[in-house]
């Protein structure tokens, strides 16, 4: 599927939209929620799975990016399309891609991933779908679903050079899911960008739950392998749901995720407190504050913004409390780099910087040289691959104290998959 870079951003509908109508509009087969936001998009997604799948239903569900398989992003009945299925969707709606390519120019590799996903599921065919967008709102190829309901985690600063360089600009972008008479769930939100959200919501004539008014957590703590929590939900309070994911945030998409699906069944009766702790205790979001060894402990986390790392970081030390962090980084040229590396410094005493498999990995002289401003040379290590650098964070680690010590391998979504591969095969 040779269709150009990913991270190209067109900002026009026409392409997806007239293939869809070739392919019968399966998009409009099925409920939707979508979820838009600069943080937590998939962990949110994987919840809201998660406590729809806990209710029997049938889920569709569209990630991105993917942590080590492709097929990861489209997962009916919780699990990635199998090789032969993914294929076989491909080889379905070929022959549809060549007349618009023709037509109305070359479909984008997101494009033609966004088809792939919806022809899938209403094959399936699936009771809703959980659909992430990849990158924005408005002109993401995910936006020709109408979502019954609009889910925006929280908005930070990321993708400036295409989405614009404040909150508020980047807001009215991620604002374009929110559709006539849907009901929109939002995370906690920067004050200008809940003042673009919410006027968005006016013109519409869509319904609100907004986090920390009508939903939210009313209390947690830690709890062996993960947290228990207190979620006020939009029909009901649920007690002692234990949670197997670290940090406040994922608390917070916890209670994101609990509203999306009680706005989807709108009937105002609570979802039962049985279903919901089944959900969440079935919850997992691989690559994020996930444990893939011990002795010393290593930890992967896919942030790669400074609203990702910030929550890293706190989610981190209250969790883990190590004595001693090492710190394997491999970043992307385009990103926030100096504030990501400024964020992990209190935390880390010592960093190993390296590439990822991206071509958009920043070369680790570059950034070695970029962290010696934040961290001092003393405490700066630098190795060509991501391999090597983990064998040099390990050894560092293990200078500490044998219990207290841990290495945390963070920077990018392709870090943490390339990292999991290593260590854990990519299961």
């Amino acid at each position: 599927m040779d269709r150009g870079v990913e991270w190209d951003f067109d900002p026009t509908l026409d392409r997806v939209r007239a293939l869809m109508e070739l392919l019968g509009d399966p998009q409009k087969s099925f409920p939707v929620i979508h979820i838009a936001g600069t943080n937590g998009k998939t962990s949110t997604a994987r919840m809201t799975e998660a406590l729809l799948r806990a209710r029997n239903l049938r889920v569709g569900r569209y990630t991105s990016p993917h942590l080590t398989s492709i097929r990861e992003r489209i997962s009916v009945d919780g699990e990635p399309l199998s090789e032969e299925r993914f294929t076989e969707v491909y080889l379905d709606i070929a022959p549809y891609l060549e007349i618009i390519d023709a037509k109305t120019g070359r479909l984008s590799f997101f494009e033609v991933l966004t088809a792939m996903a919806f022809a899938a599921f209403a094959d399936a065919p699936v009771d809703i779908a959980v659909i992430e967008t990849g990158m924005g709102g408005t002109w993401d190829a995910t936006n020709i679903a109408d979502g019954t309901v609009a889910v925006i985690t929280p908005i930070s600063l990321d993708h400036t050079e295409y989405l614009g360089p404040d909150v508020e600009t980047i807001a009215g972008e991620k604002a374009g899911i929110i559709k006539p008479g849907a009901t929109v769930v939002l995370g906690q939100q920067p004050l200008p960008a809940a003042e673009v959200l919410m006027r968005r919501v006016a013109e519409v004539g869509a319904t609100v739950a907004r986090e920390g008014l009508e939903f939210g957590v009313l209390h947690r703590e830690l709890g062996m392998g993960g947290q228990l929590l207190q979620l006020r939900g939009l029909n009901g309070v649920y007690e002692d749901v234990f949670l197997p994911l670290y940090g406040e945030h994922q608390a917070s998409n916890a209670a994101t995720a609990l509203a999306a699906v009680e706005a989807l069944s709108g009937a105002g009766d609570p979802l039962g407190d049985d279903l919901v702790k089944q959900g969440f205790a079935e919850a997992t979001s691989p690559g994020r504050l996930e444990i893939v060894k011990r002795g010393p402990t290593v930890v992967l986390d896919a942030a790669h913004n400074p609203g990702g790392m910030e929550a890293t970081v706190d989610g981190l030390t209250e969790s883990f409390g190590f004595t001693r962090l090492v710190a394997v980084v491999a970043m992307m040229a385009d990103k926030d780099i100096d504030t990501i590396l400024e964020l992990l410094e209190p935390v880390a005493e010592e960093l190993v910087v390296t590439r990822n498999s991206s071509p958009r990995s920043m070369e680790p002289e570059e950034l070695a040289a970029r962290a010696e401003s934040v961290f001092g040379p003393d405490r700066v290590h630098v190795a060509e691959r991501l391999d090597d650098a983990i064998d040099i964070a390990v050894g560092l680690a293990d200078q500490g104290d044998e219990f207290g010590s841990g290495v945390l391998i963070t920077g990018s979504v392709v870090t943490a998959g390339d990292a999991r591969v290593l260590l854990k095969g990519g299961k």
